[in-house]
């Protein structure tokens, strides 16, 4: 698995003018494939009198799909160069479509590379990105005597508290990044005099 990733960090939309032709630019996350195509879907649906509606989406923390589409545009002039901003600017697990109202002047094949991939960075720059960042997913088992002063001591040192369950003893979640897995079990006997359990579970990503 990757250690991190980028990720545009919300949803939302960046308009540029070129020639007289509109380019209106969404991005938004996308978790799955199908949530990326439902995007897709969405936008067309929004702009059905468009010129072109072209779209490219990476999903996966290692980009294992990437698609993408020029729909009518010259091929290689719009899907291609909105996947290769995308890539360069390394953001996973985004899906990115960029409508354009012709505005009666042709730009060539340069100039529409330089539009449709110019309109995916500009809108990456408007809607910023965040990191995500690989981590283990741990629960730790300690008495309720400790709990409070234990997720206190969390919160205080950074550490990711995904959720408290509270039953006859209380189970805390927690994310950590694999280099502090030794360090960290060293801390947790410091801090509950050894009455702490942690056991180690999967794997997730959450922000930096």
């Amino acid at each position: 698995m990757q250690e991190q990733y980028r990720t545009v960090a919300r949803a939302g939309v960046h308009e540029t003018e070129i020639n007289r032709s509109r380019f209106i630019c969404a991005l938004a996350p996308a978790a799955t494939e199908q949530e990326a195509q439902d995007f897709v879907a969405r936008v067309r649906k929004e702009h059905p009198t468009a010129s072109h509606n072209c779209f490219a989406y990476v999903v996966g923390a290692d980009a294992s799909v990437q698609k993408a589409s020029d729909d009518g545009e010259p091929g290689g002039t719009a899907g291609v160069p909105m996947l290769h901003m995308l890539m360069r600017r390394e953001v996973r697990y985004v899906a990115a479509v960029v409508t354009r109202y012709y505005g009666g002047v042709k730009l060539g094949a340069g100039g529409l590379i330089r539009a449709y991939g110019g309109s995916v960075g500009e809108a990456l720059d408007a809607l910023g990105t965040i990191t995500r960042q690989r981590f283990r997913l741990a629960t730790i088992t300690v008495d309720h005597q400790r709990a409070g002063k234990l997720e206190n001591d969390l919160r205080a040192t950074g550490r990711a508290v995904r959720e408290v369950t509270y039953a006859e003893a209380v189970t805390i979640g927690i994310g950590l990044p694999d280099a502090d897995v030794a360090g960290f079990t060293g801390w947790l006997a410091d801090v509950t005099a050894g009455s702490a359990t942690l056991e180690l579970g999967g794997e997730a990503y959450g922000d930096v």
